[in-house]
């Protein structure tokens, strides 16, 4: 029941790309017979029986079966590949340490399960006279079909299933945007390959890129591409939200430094943001190009001048959702030192404005090299505050460069003492990873950022 349940899954997989008409074929052709058969077997040369010469065997039998020649005179077995139905190709090229005759004796065995067949021919009796140019038996690999089961949506733990059909007995990968390694499938049949990839939090999966399949035999390859299959469930009728404004509605910023501006969107269980509908204005200007966008987060870096900047969001999800969110926040003049006069008695300085809240690192030193296990960060800031923490692993060179992703994020309370701590995990990572962490601090009405960057461990 297994396996019908799953060549029921496979032939679903292969007909979405386009619809296909069947044909059925005649119950003769269906029940084929238990003992494999050796029908024929030609051969030609480009040359003399000699050192350099290439060989190549055509052998009619048995479809769907395995077969290959023992030669006399050569120390390797000749593996031959069904190019059509019931059409087996293979190739040879005659080496010096071979010690073969033009009448060499030839045998042919075929496969089909765990019976055999084998016939004996001799080369002079299968190579033409004229040994003129090969015949174009093998042109190169044929991609028939392939499909990828659609998703509901783009997350770590969804299970991607694909399934290819096309020239048996070769090698297939598939690229899948976002994900650092190509995938390999097994050949399950003759000319069928299936394989399923499930995602890890490390990939950045892009939907609005194809899925590239390549089926390799030999030096010879042939590719076919799709797009990403996510399904438009009726039920996602729900925008997506912004959540983890930063900095909050009416929060006042510390004068002096850049202003980290992000936020996260929230889909719930619908089909998720898609990251291409993003657009960003930051006070009347159009920041969308400075951002670093995904389909979980927005993030950017701004000098601002002091007084009230705006935010405007909208973004859609796969669904065509729409949202927008504006919200608005302060930078406060900056901080004015008076000093005391130079005669006179002593008079401690005078701080006109918000003092920043800052933000110091305990247990570790400005990019630090990290390992692959959890890493433990300790913070200290003013008593009580709250800080927001976000932290992005920045990977350093292709074929991830720049392809940045959230590894934290949180909102955590200082003790009475400002102690703050969390443990941040790297997922998969990339050597020399840089991982930029943004922590903001807010008492009040007031708000201080600071940033600390620690490097993963190369090797």
């Amino acid at each position: 029941m297994k396996t019908n349940l799953r060549n029921y899954a496979t032939s679903a997989l292969l007909l979405l790309p386009a619809a296909v008409a069947f044909t059925a074929l005649p119950s003769t052709a269906l029940a084929q017979s238990a003992m494999p058969e050796v029908r024929s077997l030609q051969a030609t040369a480009d040359g003399r029986i000699e050192a350099g010469t290439l060989l190549t065997f055509v052998l009619e039998g048995t479809p769907r079966a395995e077969a290959s020649l023992r030669v006399r005179g050569l120390r390797e077995e000749i593996a031959l590949t069904e190019t059509r139905r019931g059409e087996y190709v293979g190739r040879y090229t005659i080496k010096r340490g071979d010690r073969i005759e033009d009448d060499a004796a030839i045998r042919a065995t075929m496969r089909y399960g765990n019976r055999e067949a084998s016939v004996n021919y001799a080369l002079d009796q299968i190579v033409p006279r004229n040994r003129g140019p090969l015949p174009p038996y093998f042109t190169g690999p044929n991609i028939e079909r392939f499909g990828i089961m659609p998703v509901d949506r783009i997350e770590p733990g969804v299970d991607i299933r694909f399934a290819l059909e096309g020239t048996p007995g070769g090698t297939v990968t598939i690229d899948l945007p976002g994900v650092r390694n190509d995938l390999a499938l097994r050949e399950v049949r003759p000319g069928t390959y299936e394989g399923s990839y499930t995602i890890r939090r490390a990939d950045n999966i892009d939907p609005r890129q194809p899925v590239v399949a390549t089926l390799r035999i030999g030096e010879r390859v042939a590719t076919s591409n799709v797009p990403f299959p996510v399904s438009r469930p009726t039920g996602d009728n729900q925008p997506p939200q912004l959540v983890n404004l930063s900095p909050r509605d009416g929060d006042t910023i510390a004068a002096g430094t850049p202003v980290q501006v992000g936020a996260s969107f929230d889909d719930g269980r619908g089909t998720g943001v898609d990251p291409a509908s993003v657009q960003i204005q930051l006070s009347g200007r159009n920041v969308t190009r400075d951002a670093q966008i995904n389909r979980q987060s927005f993030s950017l870096r701004a000098a601002l001048p002091p007084g009230r900047h705006t935010v405007d969001v909208t973004a859609r999800d796969l669904a065509g959702n729409g949202m927008r969110k504006t919200w608005s926040f302060n930078v406060a003049t900056a901080v004015v030192v008076i000093p005391p006069p130079v005669a006179g008695p002593f008079l401690p300085p005078v701080v006109l404005g918000p003092a920043p809240l800052a933000v110091q690192v305990m247990n570790h030193y400005p990019n630090a090299e990290i390992g692959p296990d959890p890493v433990l960060v300790k913070g200290r800031t003013a008593p009580g505050a709250t800080v927001v923490v976000s932290v992005q692993a920045v990977p350093p060179a292709p074929p991830a460069a720049g392809q940045a992703r959230i590894v934290y994020a949180q909102t955590l309370q200082a003790d009475n003492e400002g102690i703050f701590s969390f443990t941040m995990v790297p997922g998969t990572p990339y050597p020399g990873e840089r991982y930029d962490i943004v922590m903001v601090a807010r008492r009040g009405n007031l708000s201080q950022e600071s940033r600390f960057t620690l490097i993963q461990r190369p090797g």
